[in-house]
């Protein structure tokens, strides 16, 4: 999927960004994928959305169910439909 030496393709980058995000990318890969951001602006709307998106995931206060919080709801769940049919 690469286009010569140091310029990747949009895909290419866009598989870099995801990687950096998570600390998983080679120097290398880092150093392609800045030469494509400073001419390449899909490039950088990528990396800007990525960026917010991770940012808001680590901000989240999620709270999941327990496993024994989800079996309980699925048998509530399957009594309910039961009822129904």
């Amino acid at each position: 999927m690469k286009k010569g030496f140091l310029f990747i393709s949009c895909e290419e980058a866009k598989h870099i960004c995801d990687k950096s995000q998570y600390n998983e990318a080679t120097l290398w890969e880092k150093i392609e994928l800045n030469i494509r951001y400073t001419w390449c602006k899909f490039t950088r709307a990528y990396v800007k959305k990525n960026k917010q998106l991770t940012s808001m995931v680590k901000k989240s206060k999620v709270d999941c169910l327990q496993n024994n919080e989800r079996e309980v709801l699925k048998k509530v769940f399957e009594k309910e439909l039961t009822k129904q049919g």
